[in-house]
């Protein structure tokens, strides 16, 4: 892993080891982070499989009742039938927070809560296939809704894994290595120029101690009768 290309300094080091410090908390953070969304994805998952199965059976059941009803009724009936709806649905869309995800949530009302007004037509010249098909839809409506929110929470929350993995991984394969590996490479540094400096000191200290003492004079002189002797 490749260092940062830093001076080795101790101000240099504690602003790595500050920055060490806040990847392993942010890392540690977003591991968390991933985990419960993938634990909320999850439920959401299975219970978006469970509101699909049932739609599509709903829906099925709705398209059999108004084949039926459309094949008791002439075309013209069925059409004057359906004209003009009676009842009207006010939807609310509003977000809930989850995990720093913002998930749709969808609420309806009626104009107004007579189950009956569902119904826009007389029953007289209509087939109980057109009303059993109508009252499927509009059973089937809440269903629906909830489908919806479930599919968008998923796939917002899926985009929303996908970016917190990709963080995780960087912090955790680059960022923290290379942030160690400099944290190494300075204190190396640090280590090398202070036994430098020592050697250094001990060398100054010989030499201010065979000024002071005379050592120096005295190794002179005791080379000079060496020679005179031989």
């Amino acid at each position: 892993m490749a260092r940062a290309q830093v001076n080795p300094t101790r101000m240099e080091l504690n602003r790595m080891k500050s920055k060490l410090k806040t990847a392993r908390r942010g890392h540690k953070l977003l591991k968390d982070k991933r985990d419960e969304l993938m634990r909320q994805f999850l439920i959401l998952v299975r219970e978006n499989k469970e509101l699909r199965e049932k739609v599509e059976t709903g829906i099925k059941n709705c398209n059999r009742s108004f084949v039926l009803a459309r094949a008791g009724m002439s075309a013209e009936q069925l059409n004057v039938a359906l004209m003009c709806p009676k009842q009207e649905v006010y939807l609310e869309a509003e977000t809930k927070n989850i995990m720093s995800v913002d998930v749709p949530r969808f609420k309806y009302k009626t104009r107004t809560s007579d189950t009956n007004d569902i119904y826009a037509y007389g029953f007289a010249f209509t087939s109980a296939d057109l009303d059993r098909a109508v009252k499927e839809t509009a059973d089937l409506l809440p269903s629906m809704l909830r489908l919806a929110e479930c599919e968008k929470s998923c796939q917002l929350m899926a985009k929303e894994i996908e970016k917190t993995r990709r963080r995780v991984n960087a912090l955790e394969h680059v960022m923290i290595p290379r942030y160690e590996e400099t944290i190494k490479y300075i204190t190396m540094k640090l280590d090398e120029n202070e036994r430098s400096s020592q050697i250094r000191l001990m060398k100054v200290k010989d030499m201010m101690l065979k000024q002071a003492h005379g050592y120096e004079d005295y190794d002179k002189a005791a080379i000079s009768l060496g020679k005179d002797e031989q």
